[in-house]
């Protein structure tokens, strides 16, 4: 496709994200009522069933992607400790599976918010990408054959690891500059500032001999950061897409501090971070659903999946992906950030007990 006709398609997909975002929850339930495979014949009973699940992911959603951390951190403790209360138990397979579906949609979600403000780097995210593929292959196919009591600890572990990251990350959007000049489309550009014919969205991008790269937003604020670093993010990258195929969330949280921790702009850091948690919690998703007979654990199958539990958690995540912006501009995002970080040290202390718990 020519750059012709390609950016006129791409303006207007961003343009319109939110209708085309908002689309795809209805598109995907109205599929799954019509041909998911769900084991017979099932009434409107069964697709009721878990009519609660919206509003308590759509909570979910909104709180990791206003900080920009992986859904399932929140979603997976949720189906241990509280669905329980109201409904049968899970495997924890299952769990997972639920939790990465969801959590793609959402993040997809506010993906595509991201890059219509010029918040993400794309070389970044796919390289962060490719790097994480492996391990997050290897974390899911562990999933299938790992006691549940391993599962427990070390869902525990990464709860506590996030826990300690999220209080030691400077989340505060402070740290860009302004320009005078709005570079939004249909609006005059600062010549000194950078405006990429190719780009995904109305920011501008360059990158200069020196691999220094400045990026300007939708609002005309500049950030200037480098693309070196890739070893330190690679190790980060690497054990939370391991965390991230296994539990369903790591990557993310480890992902966004090593960013931050090689001078990555936050609102770039979590932008582009969305990307890499949505494509790695999509593959992820596809493993999990078709990937246990390949380690003779589990034989999972869409059959299996809880069709009637994801009808109402992915456009949950979808709505609570579009509504993160604005609780950003509302709260301090240092605020949600704190509240997080004490709820992962609850979950990890309660999880510990229960594998002390399995063991005994």
């Amino acid at each position: 496709m020519s750059s012709d006709t390609s950016d006129p398609l791409q303006k207007t997909l961003l343009k319109y994200q939110h209708v085309f975002v908002l689309l795809a929850p209805v598109v995907f339930v109205t599929t799954v009522l019509l041909a998911a495979p769900t084991g017979g014949s099932v009434g409107v009973d069964y697709w009721l069933e878990f009519w609660w699940l919206f509003p308590a992911f759509l909570l979910g959603a909104t709180i990791v992607n206003t900080v920009g951390i992986s859904g399932s951190a929140l979603f997976v403790p949720f189906l241990i400790f509280i669905f329980p209360l109201f409904a049968a138990p899970l495997e924890p397979e299952t769990i997972v599976k639920v939790g990465l579906i969801s959590e793609a949609f959402g993040l997809s979600s506010s993906s595509i918010a991201f890059i219509q403000y010029g918040l993400v780097d794309r070389r970044l995210a796919l390289t962060l990408v490719g790097g994480a593929v492996p391990f997050v292959v290897a974390g899911a196919l562990l999933s299938f054959v790992i006691p549940e009591v391993v599962f427990h600890s070390l869902l525990g572990l990464a709860l506590l690891a996030a826990s300690y990251l999220l209080f030691r990350a400077d989340l505060g959007h402070d740290e860009s500059g302004s320009s005078d000049e709005a570079v939004a489309d249909g609006g005059p550009v600062d010549p000194d500032l950078p405006n990429d014919a190719e780009k995904l969205g109305p920011a501008g991008v360059a990158t200069d001999a020196d691999g220094n790269v400045t990026r300007v937003d939708r609002d005309g604020d500049d950030y200037s950061y480098t693309r070196g670093g890739y070893t330190r993010r690679f190790a980060n990258y690497s054990v939370g897409g391991l965390f991230q195929g296994l539990a369903g969330f790591g990557v993310g949280e480890l992902g966004i501090i090593s960013m931050l921790g090689t001078k990555v702009p936050v609102r770039v850091a979590i932008g582009t971070n969305h990307i890499v948690v949505a494509l790695t919690a999509i593959l992820a998703s596809l493993v999990h659903v078709f990937g246990g007979g390949l380690v003779g654990g589990h034989s999972l199958s869409l059959a299996t999946t809880p069709w009637n539990m994801v009808v109402f958690t992915v456009p949950a995540t979808v709505l609570g992906g579009q509504i993160a912006p604005y609780v950003s501009n509302a709260l301090e995002t240092s605020t949600i950030k704190n509240f997080v970080g004490v709820l992962f040290a609850i979950i990890s202390v309660a999880l510990f007990v229960m594998a002390a718990g399995n063991v005994i």
